[in-house]
């Protein structure tokens, strides 16, 4: 049975008369009523009341900080029997966010990313996180928790039963101060998998304290998310002493990072070290250049397990590619996935790629967007995907412009080859 109540300005009166229905039905939605933070008693006590709960949806609603803590006292309930929150913060707009809770089954993960919270709602937070062992992934992402807030997250998740596989912290206001308190999560929790602390001001402070925790004996990382987090060259000393000592981490983003090429190359380094199993690495907007690209060559052409490289947003040139594609013409390199997007590449550079495409055998994607190339780039690019020995199943050039002869050709190839997507 379902209870649907949407876009109601809810009175007094008509309040009363749904809370009976509330504490019976099994899905109960609530979604753009006018709630706020004096409905949230109510909701809490018909969730306690109501063990046949087992969604509750309450998008579009001012709840605010106290009101969120109401409602996570309701989920500590032994009988809560809750399997799907839908709970959209006024940040989110017209965007839902579906949250299975921590007071749920096994398996499933809370989501409270867009939620509008600050660190009064950590609290609350925590003492679901002590007394809920079932969740595997916890998504926090985008609320204005700050120093304070993260500690008491932390804390609670130390304190915490929970086998926690991925944490998602991006854009909490996490400081160089919280690092010792990462450390802390990732210590008690072997179980960790992925972390994602992006849109964080740690500074090379922060990424030397967090490191010292991923270098534990008990860290198991597979996945580490740190764009736009105020690293340097010097702060990739560090995360280069992680990747040459952890086999079990496999994705690594930076993108957004002031690395320039003196923290590319110490990257390149560490990535030709035989403890380094890294798959995914993305350097997207970290002030590269042509200078940096021979070090990519050595890892292209060396590291056997990298298949995944996000170079876009960087001002390569033509120079810096034709560097890359030598490389890639070896015949048994093994990157698959490769972004050049937005990396002042022309025609000229053009030229060099359309001849990779007949040479490399393992490369499936190829990110080309936002580059200054005309018709005689692209066609080059064409002439080599009509060949038969062309491995390449997905060429993306977003922002790039053609006359209409051009365009004809890439639709004619993309009926020849359905095993090509042209996307544009």
């Amino acid at each position: 049975m379902s209870l649907d109540i949407q876009c109601e300005q809810l009175s007094d009166a008509r309040w009363t008369e749904l809370l009976p229905l509330i504490q019976q039905y099994q899905v109960v939605r609530l979604d753009d009523c006018g709630l706020t933070e004096v409905r949230c008693k109510d909701i809490r006590s018909a969730i306690q009341a109501n063990p046949a709960l087992t969604e509750l949806s309450l998008r579009t609603n001012e709840l605010g900080d106290a009101g969120v803590g109401l409602v996570l006292q309701g989920l500590q309930n032994p009988t809560c029997k809750i399997q799907k929150l839908r709970w959209e913060g006024t940040a989110c707009g017209d965007r839902p966010v579906l949250i299975p809770l921590m007071c749920l089954r096994p398996l499933l993960a809370p989501r409270l990313e867009y939620c509008n919270l600050t660190a009064t709602s950590c609290e609350p937070l925590a003492s679901v996180l002590r007394v809920k062992p079932d969740f595997k992934e916890l998504v926090l992402s985008n609320n204005d928790f700050h120093e304070a807030g993260i500690h008491t997250l932390c804390q609670g998740l130390k304190d915490s039963a929970c086998q926690l596989e991925s944490l998602k912290l991006e854009n909490c206001g996490i400081t160089s101060a919280n690092c010792k308190d990462l450390c802390d999560v990732v210590a008690s929790k072997a179980s960790l998998q992925e972390l994602d602390l992006g849109s964080n001001k740690l500074g090379n402070t922060g990424i030397a304290a967090l490191c010292s925790g991923l270098l534990l004996p008990s860290c198991r990382l597979r996945t580490l998310w740190l764009w736009d987090c105020d690293v340097t060259a010097e702060g990739c000393k560090d995360l280069c002493r992680v990747l040459r000592a952890k086999q079990s981490l496999k994705e690594l983003s930076l993108a957004g990072n002031e690395l320039k090429d003196e923290g590319a190359q110490l990257l390149c380094e560490s990535l030709l070290e035989p403890g380094c199993q890294l798959e995914s690495l993305w350097v997207k907007t970290c002030s590269l250049t042509a200078a940096s690209c021979p070090h990519f060559c050595s890892v292209l052409t060396k590291n056997r397990s990298l298949f995944e490289l996000q170079m876009s947003s960087n001002p390569l040139g033509d120079s810096g590619v034709v560097e890359l594609c030598k490389a890639l013409g070896y015949p048994d390199t093994v990157l698959r996935v490769l972004w050049l997007g937005d990396c002042d590449v022309t025609d000229s550079g053009c030229s060099s790629l359309a001849t990779v495409l007949l040479a490399n055998r393992s490369l499936r994607e190829l990110d080309l967007s936002n580059n200054c190339m005309g018709d005689t780039g692209v066609l080059q690019l064409l002439e080599s995907l009509k060949q038969p020995s062309c491995a390449l199943q997905q060429l993306v050039l977003y922002d790039i412009y053609w006359t209409d002869e051009v365009e004809d050709q890439l639709r004619a190839l993309e009926e020849e080859r359905p095993s090509l997507r042209i996307i544009s």
